[in-house]
């Protein structure tokens, strides 16, 4: 049996329809499954079951399976997220009026939930920079906005003081701050032993820290959306009274439906908009959610003028592995070459002077002595060609080739493949007639044991 810390009990007592019988009942429930599926990777994957109310490609599951023995999930059909967080989705719904254009950061974006979700509501003129400051959660964010496939997703690993070199760059910002984690006592064991008055304050004052830092990132009228898994109103509501006396910014109302059962709350002094996600009353985990518009003047950052680095040879040698013929294909890294969207190149050659940039457009690969050696991110992204060479597989022989192992194929005709798992892509093969070489990056691999059973 759980039992929550008192102390936090008690605070919640001042929360408007907040229930104690309620609330400690559904923690001794398990934690809901959810998974949101990818708008552009068609697959029939979870496409029947329930749908999360605030988003349209969210779906409940019954029970959790064990997603690395399903392929689709490593070709990227769908993402496994909590279901409260995809709130976001109908938050960035009421306050965008386009989604075109525009320049967003989500600053605390591992493992990736919110960076797909938001990556699939933005047009391919956009550009999303997801950052993630530590080192180590940077390269599972990176593997996760790769395996979701879009181009105009960027990858960074920089403190959020970095982002104050670039005064009125973002038109959003996404703010998932660090917190005490009470929100996610059902779903993670160490949430609630970790737990106690000290780390929230200590969480809180590093998220004003973390505001305050990327708050000239920001521009004029640009939207600032903060959130936390946290029940504390120090992370919560009084971090957005903090916010409203510190800076000139509007809260921003969202109009949510009854039939949601989310917590509409107002912060005790400033009464800016915020949304609780109480476990008792919506299927889902603790979750706190508001959005906020920049009042004060910001001086914009200039673009300085440029000249082009794409490279024609580069494009002629490569440019068959994507649907689209009308990008820039720039030099990223070592031997490393990406293709990119012409609009972004001007943000490319202005982020890499501020910004550590793990990952710029879509990654094609290099040349070889002979030929061009496709890149694994190219067999996942949206962007690939129709005309490659696509090898059809069965699940047997998908979780083989994602363990990388000898895998039950036969393919005479030599050359590059992409193995693909009813329709979706998983990475690269190249046939030698008499064998086959698996491409997929080691560190992508299978590495649990499956049974025979878990071939079918």
């Amino acid at each position: 049996m759980k039992v929550l810390p008192q102390s936090l009990i008690n605070e919640l007592h001042g929360i408007a329809a907040f229930d104690e019988q309620s609330f400690l009942a559904a923690h001794q429930q398990a934690a809901v499954t959810s998974v949101r599926l990818h708008p552009v990777k068609h697959s029939a994957a979870f496409q029947g079951n329930e749908q999360v109310p605030w988003c349209r490609e969210g779906r409940y599951l019954t029970e959790r399976p064990i997603f690395t023995l399903d392929p689709a999930y490593h070709a990227g059909a769908y993402y496994v997220q909590e279901a409260s967080s995809m709130f976001l989705q109908y938050v960035l719904q009421q306050v965008l009026t386009d989604t075109r254009n525009l320049r967003v950061l989500d600053l605390c974006a591992a493992p990736g939930g919110k960076s797909t979700l938001i990556a699939s509501m933005l047009h391919s003129s956009s550009l999303l920079i997801s950052n993630e400051v530590i080192r180590t959660r940077a390269s599972i964010l990176e593997e996760n906005m790769t395996r979701w496939g879009y181009m105009n997703t960027w990858v960074t690993s920089n403190d959020p003081r970095t982002f104050s070199k670039l005064p009125g760059y973002f038109d959003v910002i996404v703010v998932d701050a660090p917190c005490s984690g009470s929100g996610l006592f059902r779903k993670d064991e160490r949430a609630l032993e970790e737990w106690s008055e000290a780390n929230v304050q200590l969480c809180s004052q590093r998220q004003q820290r973390i505001l305050a830092d990327v708050w000239p990132a920001l521009k004029e009228d640009g939207i600032l959306v903060y959130a936390t898994c946290s029940y504390s109103p120090q992370e919560d509501e009084e971090i957005l009274d903090w916010l409203c006396a510190e800076f000139d910014i509007e809260s921003i109302q969202i109009n949510v439906p009854e039939s949601f059962d989310v917590v509409s709350v107002i912060s005790p002094m400033q009464k800016a908009n915020g949304y609780r996600f109480f476990p008792d009353k919506v299927k889902g985990e603790g979750f706190f959610i508001a959005a906020l518009r920049k009042k004060e003047g910001t001086e914009t950052l200039r673009q300085a003028k440029f000249k082009s680095n794409s490279d024609k040879k580069i494009a002629q040698q490569s440019g068959h592995l994507l649907q689209a013929d009308d990008l820039v294909y720039v030099h990223t890294g070592d031997d490393q070459v990406s293709a990119m969207n012409p609009t972004h190149e001007p943000d490319w050659q202005l982020l890499q002077q501020h910004l550590f940039l793990r990952k710029a457009g879509l990654i094609l690969g290099s040349a070889g002595a002979k030929e061009w050696i496709p890149a694994h991110e190219v067999a996942l992204s949206v962007n690939a060609a129709k005309e490659l060479n696509y090898i059809s597989v069965n699940k047997e022989q998908a979780l083989k080739f994602l363990k990388k192992e000898e895998m039950p194929l036969i393919v005479s005709e030599r050359g590059w493949h992409v193995v693909s798992y009813e329709g979706l892509g998983l990475g690269w093969i190249k046939s030698l007639g008499n064998r086959i070489n698996n491409y997929l990056p080691k560190h992508w691999r299978i590495r649990m044991e499956i049974t025979d059973a878990d071939w079918a």
